[in-house]
């Protein structure tokens, strides 16, 4: 059986100096996953693109997969604060202008290096980051849950749990697929069409 990469750090970054070092390398990581995709990615070829040694590199990494996985997880953290800086004011709008917002959102948290966003897609269970996704979407779960309890006189009667996982999974996989395969539909006036589109399905949902 093949052994399983090592995604964790070997030691993390505690002076200014050594922070650098860390950010230069999982910044080179980036740029080459972006340009070179991950099998065209090794460890001397981000040790040359961040100006740092090899032997500085495997101080704080054991091997490309782990600074894949500090990608994954810088990037994953971004998109987390987009998310939860914007939610919490969702709460108080009403049906139709809540549900754009939220496809809004979603756009949005995917533009955040969208190219970068396509090649992580692809390594995020190889980095056994996956569970750290579905935490993420867990807590998107328990808001629109939350704001669909609060606004109940706005929808029909429906099971308040099984609508707000589809509200979550049909506006998280339509934008992902779109980001995916579909770029340009979140690009200048297609991303307007994107959000008529995928709001007038969720409202017609929820309204009936």
């Amino acid at each position: 059986m093949a052994r399983r990469p090592l995604t964790t750090p070997r030691k993390l970054a505690s002076q200014e100096r050594s922070r650098m070092t860390v950010d230069a390398l999982v910044e080179a990581t980036a740029r080459l996953l972006v340009k070179e995709g991950f099998d065209g990615v090794s460890t001397n070829k981000i040790a040359d693109a961040a100006g740092v040694s090899i032997g500085s590199l495997y101080q704080y990494y054991p091997g490309k997969e782990a600074l894949v996985a500090a990608v994954v997880d810088r990037h994953q953290d971004k998109v987390s604060r987009t998310v939860r800086q914007a939610l919490p004011d969702i709460m108080s709008l009403p049906l139709e202008a809540a549900v754009r917002a939220i496809v809004s959102l979603a756009v949005e948290a995917h533009r955040v290096d969208p190219k970068l966003h396509r090649i992580l897609t692809e390594q995020i269970p190889r980095t056994g980051r996956l569970k750290n996704v579905e935490a993420q979407s867990r807590g998107n779960f328990a808001l629109i849950r939350a704001y669909l309890e609060a606004h109940r006189d706005e929808i029909r009667a429906v099971d308040l749990e099984f609508a707000a996982f589809l509200v979550v999974t049909t506006v998280e996989a339509l934008t992902h697929a779109a980001v995916l395969h579909r770029p340009e539909t979140l690009a200048g006036a297609g991303a307007g069409h994107f959000l008529d589109e995928v709001s007038r399905l969720l409202v017609g949902y929820l309204r009936g």
